[in-house]
């Protein structure tokens, strides 16, 4: 694993007791166990090591692979009800608040048809405030480096996602050494993620005592 920590003089100033965030890793690729999802799963732990110089703890991720699900989506997309209760627990868990990182392999210059047909699934309110959204994904060729930025930002910030930074694209010829692939972007993007994650970090309710009211002479 890259070691991401960075000298004191570079760290942001960030408040210092730990900030457990939920996250969810949603992969689009239709193929089981393909490299996208290797991606994911490295990508997520690069971000746990990074987040933890800054006081932010990542909970254990909640992966949900889409290539696991292909089956139920269509009958789900037509019934429009509420049917599947795996598949809305799934969809339920997308919509939390969070971190959420969001990847997939490119399709003709965009992301995967099954990955918009689950994203489809949503309400109209789309994800829930405070999800912080990561979009990532994997091309063959040097081209589509701007595709995350391009088709995927659009579409989290229009389901209501904060996207504070910019997306990461992982060449097929990256694939050999994922640690030097996403290095760089992970130095670059940690800082920002970890003061946006403590942003909206809900307040601490206040003491009882400190609720009270003084007692008026």
């Amino acid at each position: 694993m890259t070691d991401l920590r960075q000298p004191a003089s570079r760290r942001a100033v960030l408040p210092t007791d730990s900030l457990a965030v939920p996250t969810t890793v949603l992969v689009g690729n239709p193929r089981r166990e393909s490299r996208t999802l290797t991606v994911a799963r490295h990508l997520t732990g690069a971000l746990r090591t990074g987040l933890a110089d800054f006081g932010v703890h990542l909970a254990d991720p909640h992966l949900v692979d889409l290539a696991e699900l292909g089956p139920d989506l269509p009958s789900r997309l037509i019934a429009g009800t509420a049917g599947n209760t795996p598949l809305e627990q799934v969809l339920a868990r997308v919509r939390s608040p969070g971190l959420l990182v969001v990847v997939s392999p490119t399709f003709k210059g965009s992301y995967t048809g099954l990955l918009k047909l689950f994203l489809d699934m949503l309400p109209r309110e789309g994800l829930r405030p405070g999800t912080v959204a990561v979009p990532v994904m994997t091309a063959g060729w040097a081209q589509h480096r701007f595709v995350p930025d391009a088709q995927l930002r659009p579409l989290l910030v229009e389901l209501g996602a904060v996207v504070p930074v910019r997306g990461l694209a992982v060449l097929e010829e990256e694939f050999g050494d994922l640690e030097s692939a996403v290095a760089g972007w992970t130095e670059a993007a940690v800082p920002v993620l970890a003061a946006v994650l403590h942003s909206c970090r809900p307040p601490a309710p206040l003491s009882p005592h400190l609720a009270e009211p003084a007692p008026v002479p």
